[in-house]
């Protein structure tokens, strides 16, 4: 596996993959990668597909009281990861080359973006939609693999995809977990033991207003009482949230597809997770 920090060397990588006849799959990543990374890395590895992983720690995404400082950052075993899983490429640009001096251009995606993490993280979603658009422009990709977990950032990125008529596919992989049922992120390492512990009530609460929901009972009181176990957990709750699965609105018919969110904080670790609600019979 190569790694690439400079656009002049992707650009004759992504040449000779091209030369190749081969197709460009990318998997955007922060880096601090684990096995949620690594499904995306699977899936992405077809016949005929070169795969492009980058690693870049976005400063437009995080507010100015978030864990930008102090969001883990340890490439050299993410390469090693990466290569161990058939990973071709690793573009690892360092923010002068993302963000060169003059950089004025933001993309913001109105709608999808509005509630949920982009009410409770302002500018977030603007900082993803504009770097992931220079991704798709640098590595010139066929396709792109994320991670359902991040389930607003994946709804933000299709609206700017469809909006732009941008020649790149999106697929979405579903959430990875633990044994246990946690979801993988990279912030999880910030949980002590005992946090950790108590973090499984996030999925299992989500788990048990999705099936309430599902068998017809009445939203409103299922979201409470998944808030109800979650405060009782230790967390400080930021919402919890039945939404429709394409537009992210709330309050959605019975018969569209539907999706549960949620975001807490366990001390101070900020958890997301999301479920899929079956349509009610």
């Amino acid at each position: 596996m190569q790694t690439v920090r400079d656009l002049a060397g992707l650009r004759d990588a992504v040449a000779a993959f091209r030369a190749e006849g081969a197709t460009i799959a990318l998997v955007p990543t922060m880096g601090a990668l684990h096995a949620g990374h690594m499904a995306l890395v699977e899936a992405a590895r077809r016949p005929g597909t070169k795969v492009i992983a980058s690693i870049f720690v976005n400063p437009k995404q995080f507010g100015p009281n978030e864990d930008l400082a102090r969001y883990p950052r340890r490439e050299a075993a993410d390469a090693r990861l990466l290569a161990d899983h058939g990973c071709d490429l690793l573009w690892a640009p360092p923010v002068e080359v993302m963000y060169p001096e003059g950089f004025a251009t933001n993309v913001s995606v109105s709608g999808v973006s509005d509630g949920l993490d982009g009410a409770a993280r302002p500018g977030h979603f603007d900082g993803v939609a504009t770097v992931v658009t220079k991704l798709f422009n640098q590595t010139r990709a066929d396709v792109a693999y994320f991670g359902e977990k991040d389930f607003q950032q994946l709804a933000v990125i299709r609206r700017f995809v469809a909006d732009l008529d941008m020649a790149i596919e999106i697929i979405g992989v579903p959430t990875q977990r633990d044994d246990d049922g946690l979801a993988l992120s990279s912030r999880n390492i910030y949980l002590d033991e005992e946090q950790r512990a108590k973090a499984i009530a996030l999925p299992r609460a989500l788990g048990v207003a999705a099936r309430s929901i599902a068998r017809g009972d009445d939203p409103e009181g299922a979201l409470a009482e998944a808030r109800g176990a979650l405060v009782a957990a230790g967390f400080e709750v930021d919402y919890v949230a039945l939404a429709d699965a394409e537009t992210l609105a709330e309050s959605p018919a019975a018969d569209r597809p539907r999706r549960l969110l949620a975001a807490a904080r366990m001390g101070t670790t900020r958890l997301i997770d999301n479920v899929a609600v079956e349509a009610t019979p």
